[in-house]
Order: structure tokens, then C-alpha cells, then sequence
């Protein structure tokens, strides 16, 4: 049971790593691509198409854990898996009709997929593994973050403007790739199907009893799943910690769709700033699966507190927005660039960009991996409600983030991260330390 528990941790997180290769590859260049689209009459915007995908998010959670409940975790993850895939196709040939159709579908796709992978995440761990298959797939699924990017540079980077069949190929490319991680997904085994198939003997009862089963009780399940949520939400622990997940979620959004653009928005760099926005989604992408080896599969047996880990990611990302605030325009983010162009304060060097890159990730890393760990060990038996829970008010933040993203300048957007910084990790170290009182009780 342990082997196929440890080889679902790796499947899971292989099939995550293709999908999120197509997808997050697409959100770090998706304003800068329709910046250059020569189709005049597209009327689209990457921050507007995030900002519905997210919308829809937070509303989708409150009834994602019911339709995984219904349908599984495996089968949820596959189903948002081809709707993922077809919105990287929808970047082909853009059209905005389809653009935005794809970005609600999406939406609603990515809060079944992040809920079923919290829940099959949580079935496949125990309170000795939580962590090294946090990190293990963390890892894994930043790794997302290389290939596609990777492309991006070698083929952008001298790149003034760009064409609509490179556009085409590299969509069509990362469209397979989602697809591929679609089918991996289908190799995930059940772990409680398992258990239970040798209860029932007889094919043909089992299949009445089971079609019956889910019948009468959809429901019972939605309304259950739904008051879950509602309870959950309203613990102490659980609004404490919707702080720092609030400021998981702004920094995501700010590295996925804000900075890219940013770089690639920065005159100074010159002709290399287009395949510059693929190098940083590489550095990013380096600092998470770093992250995520030294707290996750480096740290075994619990023995690296989480609050060391959340501290070593406030140092670094404030790090990293001090030399953001440096040396990027304050116009930078804003679409369709203003008529006067700000001087950064220190002039843009590509280094100091991919150093800020890595920090950006690794800082993330941290964030999230241990996020993860504490959702897991407060809530195992209602891994599913609170996986929801945070997913719902991470893309309700996003949602707000890539809304304002096209009206702040960099350094109100710098600042709003910073002040979430300082109260979510104030918030996570108040988390910890009720868990640990309440651990401190139970052994007297």
C-alpha cells in the first residue's frame, strides 16, 4: 500500500508538472503575446482573461468539493485537464469570443482540479508523510516552470516582435503537452477503490449498488460537503490563515502574469527583454523546485519547523521587491505603457532581474509548502472542504490582483504584497502556535 501511495504522490505530481507546463508558461506571456498580435480587431486582455479565470475560481469553490465528492478525485483532475488543454489551445488563433468563453470554463475547471488534488494528495499521506509528499510534488510541479520557458528563450530572445507562426507553434507544442499530462493522470490508482472492490463479489450487484448509491445520496453529498465548508471557514485557525493565503495567492499573480510583462515592458533591456521573460519564468521555476526539495524532501521526520520556513521566505521576497522596486519602470505593468516612460531608480540590469526571478520563487515555495503541510495535519478528515477553502479565497485575490494589475503602478502593487507579507506571516505564526499548545495538552 505504501509503494502505490508513494507512486500516485509521482504520478500526481508528473501530471501536474505537463499540464502546468502548457498552462503557466501561457499566463507569463500571454499579455506580452497580445501586445504583438497583428490581428487589430482582437480586443482581448491576458489580465482581464486571468482576472475572469479567477473570478470564476473563487465562485466555483464553493461547489468544487461536492462535484468531487460526486465524481472523484482522479476523474475531476482529468476532466479539468482537457478543459486546460483547450484553453492553450484557444491562444492559436485568438479570437476574443472564444478567449473569454475559455477563460469561465477554466475557471471552473482549475477549482475541481485543485480541490481533487488537495484530496487525493491528503488520501495518499499519512502525519509522517504529509511533508515529503508536499515537497515531493511541489517539486515536481514547479518543474512547470522550465521547459516551457526554456522554449520561450531560445526561440524569443533577440525577438523585437512576434510573429503569428511562432505564436501558433509554440501553442500548438505546449497544447500536446497538457493533453499528455491529461493521460498520465488516468494512471492514478484509487486508493479507497481498492480497499472496498473485494466487498462486494458479484459484478452485477456491485454495479446496482453502487449506481444506487450515488444516486440517492448526490444530495446529501452536495448539501454535506457545502455546510462543511461554511463551518470550516469560520474556525479560528482557518481565518487566521486566510491571510497568508491571501498573500500566497498576490504573489503568484504577480510572478505568473504581472512580472513577465513587466520585464518585457522595460525598454532598457533592448532587444533581449522578450526572451528575457522566458529566462525569468526558468529562475522562478528553479527557486520553487528548490523550495521545494529542502522542505519537502530533504526534511524528514518533521524536523525543520514550519515557521523557519515561512520566515526564510519573508527575508527573500522582501529581497526581491526592494530589487524589483529598483531597477523596473513604475509603468511598467500597465497595459498599453503610458505616455511618459518612468526611469527606474537603478539601471535595469538582466541579472538583478533573474536574481529577483529566483528569489520570487524560492520565497513562494516556502509559502505554499508549508501551507499545504498545515492544512494537512489540522484537517485530515476534511481535506476536501479546505482545500476548497483555500483555493476560494486565493483565486478570489488573484481575481482582484490581475484587476488592478492594469491600473497600479509597480510600487502600489510592491507595497500591497509587503503589507500582506508582514500580517500573513503574523497570522501563520499565531496558527502554530495554538497547534502546538493544543500538541502540548495532549500529552499531559
Amino acid at each position: 500500500m505504501g509503494d502505490r501511495r508513494v507512486v500516485n504522490v509521482y504520478l500526481l505530481g508528473v501530471g501536474f508538472m505537463l499540464i502546468f507546463t502548457a498552462f503557466t508558461t501561457c499566463g507569463n506571456i500571454e499579455q506580452t503575446v497580445i501586445r504583438s498580435l497583428t490581428n487589430t480587431s482582437f480586443s482581448g486582455s491576458g489580465y482581464n482573461s486571468l482576472a475572469i479565470i479567477y473570478g470564476v475560481f473563487a465562485a466555483s469553490n464553493l461547489v468544487a468539493p461536492s462535484v468531487v465528492a460526486v465524481v472523484g478525485p482522479k476523474m475531476s483532475m482529468v476532466f479539468s485537464g482537457v478543459i486546460y488543454s483547450g484553453y492553450v489551445v484557444s491562444f492559436c488563433k485568438p479570437m476574443a469570443w472564444s478567449f473569454y468563453i475559455t477563460s469561465i470554463l477554466i475557471g471552473f475547471a482549475a477549482a475541481v482540479l485543485w480541490t481533487a488534488q488537495g484530496s487525493f494528495l491528503i488520501l495518499n499521506s499519512d502525519c509522517t508523510t504529509i511533508n515529503r509528499n508536499t515537497g515531493t510534488f511541489w517539486a515536481l510541479l514547479q518543474c512547470s516552470m522550465l521547459f516551457g520557458n526554456l522554449y520561450v528563450y531560445l526561440q524569443w530572445r533577440d525577438t523585437i516582435v512576434i510573429l503569428d507562426h511562432d505564436r501558433s507553434t509554440l501553442f500548438i507544442v505546449l497544447s500536446v503537452i497538457s493533453l499528455a499530462g491529461t493521460i498520465l493522470l488516468l494512471l492514478l490508482r484509487n486508493i479507497k477503490h481498492v480497499e472496498n472492490s473485494s466487498e462486494i463479489n458479484d459484478p452485477l450487484l456491485q454495479d446496482s449498488w453502487l449506481l444506487k448509491e450515488k444516486v440517492m445520496s448526490t444530495m446529501d453529498q452536495i448539501m454535506s460537503e457545502f455546510r462543511s465548508m461554511l463551518r470550516l471557514f469560520c474556525t479560528k485557525n482557518m481565518l487566521l490563515l486566510s491571510v497568508t493565503i491571501v498573500y500566497s495567492r498576490l504573489v503568484l499573480t504577480f510572478y505568473s502574469g504581472v512580472y513577465g510583462t513587466c520585464i518585457g515592458a522595460t525598454r532598457e533591456f533592448g532587444p533581449v527583454a522578450k526572451g528575457l521573460i522566458g529566462l525569468s519564468g526558468i529562475f522562478i521555476g528553479i527557486g520553487e523546485i528548490l523550495g521545494g526539495g529542502i522542505f519537502g524532501l530533504l526534511c524528514v521526520n518533521n524536523q525543520f519547523r514550519r515557521t523557519s520556513a515561512i520566515l526564510l521566505g519573508v527575508i527573500v521576497h522582501l529581497l526581491a521587491f526592494y530589487l524589483i522596486f529598483l531597477i523596473i519602470p513604475d509603468d511598467a505593468p500597465i497595459e498599453g505603457v503610458t505616455r511618459k516612460h518612468y526611469e527606474p531608480y537603478l539601471f535595469p540590469s538582466p541579472a538583478a532581474a533573474l536574481v529577483s526571478s529566483f528569489l520570487l520563487g524560492l520565497g513562494d515555495s516556502c509559502f505554499n509548502t508549508q501551507l499545504y503541510s498545515i492544512l494537512g495535519i489540522l484537517y485530515p478528515q476534511q481535506s476536501g472542504p479546505a482545500f476548497a477553502i483555500f483555493k476560494f479565497i486565493q483565486s478570489i485575490s488573484a481575481a482582484v490582483a490581475f484587476g488592478y494589475s492594469n491600473y497600479l503602478v509597480l510600487p502600489w502593487q510592491l507595497l500591497i504584497m509587503t503589507t500582506f507579507c508582514f500580517f500573513g506571516t503574523l497570522s501563520f505564526f499565531a496558527v502554530e502556535n495554538i497547534e502546538d499548545n493544543a500538541l502540548g495538552l495532549q500529552d499531559f
